[in-house]
């Protein structure tokens, strides 16, 4: 079956020059980021995934995981049924969840055509917005369109992919995400071997080379984040080990404990 035409893409506000001396507009994500910036520095960082929460009560869930102590990001899994053999939310949804949250949502487009699709979520107020290595022939260009739009720009990689081909681009990036399952589908298991791009680029991140997060996404749970952050990951998106237990908050609490107890190797 034919793939339907796309429309063309609407002129977006970082489409037009802004005159040299204005004054940037404030950002929709602009209130989210103070509490988040430093963090990674700190204490790891962890992103609940609603992929395992309850579609019908979305506002509730992301509720249930706030507070002082909670969620430093939120992550929502974007699908489109093409890049990946599933189908989720877009960035309607996302829009919706913006109004109800002042957590920094972390987006991780898993679509075709991130060059179209993705400086829109940065506009509408998402924090970080992650698209696929393997899914754009440009991916700096992708990345300077997000940041212009006022969001952090992240690549992600499947577990398949290597990591050295994209090193110097990462450079322009602020989030390196590293897939510890194939992405499409929740509640996987942890793919060990991908720790090595992670050790990878804590090394360079460490060095001064790179200044970005790491970030890791797939089978995160009490038996698996002590591993990762012994590779030297900042931030861990846990879905069904976070949505599934009986305290959601309670549950997050612990496993950012447990990553804070392990020291770097």
């Amino acid at each position: 079956m034919a793939r339907r035409a796309v429309p063309p893409r609407r002129p977006r506000a970082y489409d037009r020059a802004v005159p040299t001396g204005s004054k940037r507009r404030a950002h929709p994500a602009d209130r989210r980021t103070r509490r988040h910036t430093m963090l990674r520095m700190s204490s790891p960082m962890i992103a609940p995934s609603i992929l395992s929460a309850d579609f019908s009560r979305l506002g509730a869930e992301i509720e249930a995981v706030g507070g002082p102590d909670g969620a430093d990001w939120v992550h929502v899994d974007v699908m489109d049924n093409h890049f990946v053999p599933n189908l989720t939310l877009g960035l309607p949804v996302v829009e919706s969840l913006l109004r109800a949250t002042t957590i920094p949502l972390d987006c991780h487009l898993m679509i075709d055509d991130p060059a179209r699709w993705a400086p829109p979520y940065a506009e509408a107020g998402a924090y970080n917005v992650t698209f696929h290595a393997e899914a754009s022939d440009d991916p700096v260009a992708v990345a300077k369109d997000i940041r212009a739009a006022g969001g952090k720009a992240g690549l992600a990689i499947k577990p398949g992919t290597a990591f050295d081909p994209y090193i110097e681009i990462l450079k322009e990036f602020d989030t390196l995400l590293v897939m510890s399952v194939e992405p499409g589908f929740g509640g996987q298991s942890f793919i060990a071997e991908v720790l090595d791009k992670a050790r990878a680029a804590r090394r360079l991140v460490d060095s001064g080379e790179l200044r970005l997060v790491v970030e890791i996404d797939g089978g995160i749970n009490a038996d698996t984040i002590e591993q990762a952050a012994a590779a030297g990951v900042d931030c861990f998106v846990a879905g069904s080990a976070v949505y599934n237990a009986a305290d959601p908050a309670e549950a997050l609490r612990k496993l950012r404990a447990q990553a804070a107890a392990v020291p770097r190797v």
